[in-house]
């Protein structure tokens, strides 16, 4: 299975394919290193998928760039699951000082979308630290066009659920 869309990559720098929405959603975290480097491991570590409700099975531990990774949602027969590959990674410097991490990840045949989706925590000189999630896809099929109001009611409901999942790492829950 081959990564399915144009722009492989492109959450990296914050470019867009023609033709594909983007969604970008920032959300303050907190203040300081260790909830910067708490959000990084979560991040890196598939936790914010579990935590926004998402069932993930993945042949990596951690996300490194060719690692597939299958996010599942829905309950029983009515489970949908999506597909993807990371196509890049940032580690956190171990120096201190302004920085960010995470990952991104593109779309493989089955998924719902044709996109990419990234994953990024950032803190800067101040201490600051900042989630941002971007998104750029469009549906991939004309079965997934037709709900394409649900889709991104769907979509927009799961960014919220990171974010929230964001939080909960930022201040060391469980």
């Amino acid at each position: 299975m081959q990564l399915n869309y144009p722009g492989i990559g492109f959450t990296e720098d914050g470019r867009v394919p023609e033709g594909y929405p983007c969604v970008v959603r920032e959300a303050y975290l907190g203040e300081g290193r260790d909830v910067y480097l708490r959000v990084v491991r979560g991040i890196l570590g598939w936790e914010l998928q579990r935590r926004a409700g998402l069932r993930v099975r993945a042949d990596a531990a951690v996300a490194t760039p060719g690692a597939r990774v299958v996010s599942g949602f829905g309950v029983g027969p009515f489970r949908l699951d999506a597909p993807c590959e990371v196509v890049w990674v940032h580690h956190p410097a171990a120096s201190e000082g302004a920085q960010s991490a995470g990952f991104g990840y593109g779309t493989l045949p089955g998924h719902p979308a044709r996109g990419e989706e990234a994953f990024e925590v950032a803190i800067d000189a101040a201490g600051t630290v900042v989630l941002k999630i971007t998104a750029f896809s469009r549906p991939a099929n004309w079965f997934y066009a037709a709900g394409t109001l649900a889709t991104r009611a769907a979509q927009r409901y799961v960014t919220s659920r990171y974010i929230e999942g964001a939080r909960t790492l930022a201040a060391g829950e469980s």
